[in-house]
């Protein structure tokens, strides 16, 4: 079983799907990329180039990103992927979420979330998958820990490229149920 997951969320599964990502994403991922008060607490706002490098990688067919779609509305509302990492000598995957400010506060990232971690346990190819949030970014690391991840405690991080900032390393153990 999934941690954190109950039965009310298992009904609710269906409301939220992840669709990978594709060349009509790019005006979604200049929203969530782009917006100064989403990339808060990620370095600030990425420029269009960044956007565009990004885009193509996420378009890729194994690039395990995926577009959150909200069948309520109909829309495309986030991201959620993961990728692999090399961290502290160690193979591991990262996880990153995000969901547009209209679209918070209903589930809709920690169904996305949900289903992204079981596709990645599912792999049988990592055991931990890592997130890694700024240390002052009391709502994703409390995302986190309802997910389940454990705080390992804090770290120095690069990102984006060629800045460290502080930030909480979590960790999930995707063979924990074995």
């Amino acid at each position: 079983m999934v941690p954190g997951r109950n039965v009310n969320q298992m009904r609710n599964h269906r409301r939220v799907r992840l669709e990978p990502w594709g060349e009509s994403d790019l005006p979604l991922l200049r929203e969530l990329m782009g917006d100064p008060a989403m990339m808060k607490h990620l370095g600030g706002p990425e420029g269009a180039e960044k956007i565009a490098e990004r885009q193509t990688r996420y378009e890729k067919p194994d690039s395990k990103q995926f577009r959150i779609f909200d069948e309520a509305s109909g829309k495309g509302v986030g991201w959620v992927g993961y990728w692999e990492r090399d961290w502290m000598g160690e193979k591991v995957y990262e996880i990153g979420v995000s969901v547009l400010p209209a679209f918070q506060g209903r589930g809709i990232g920690r169904l996305a979330a949900l289903q992204a971690i079981a596709m990645a346990r599912s792999e049988r190819n990592r055991r931990f998958l890592h997130a890694y949030t700024s240390v002052d970014n009391e709502p994703s690391n409390a995302f986190l820990s309802k997910l389940g991840f454990m705080l390992s405690g804090p770290c120095d991080f690069e990102y984006p490229q060629g800045s460290t900032m502080r930030s909480n390393d979590w960790r999930l153990d995707l063979f924990a149920d074995d």
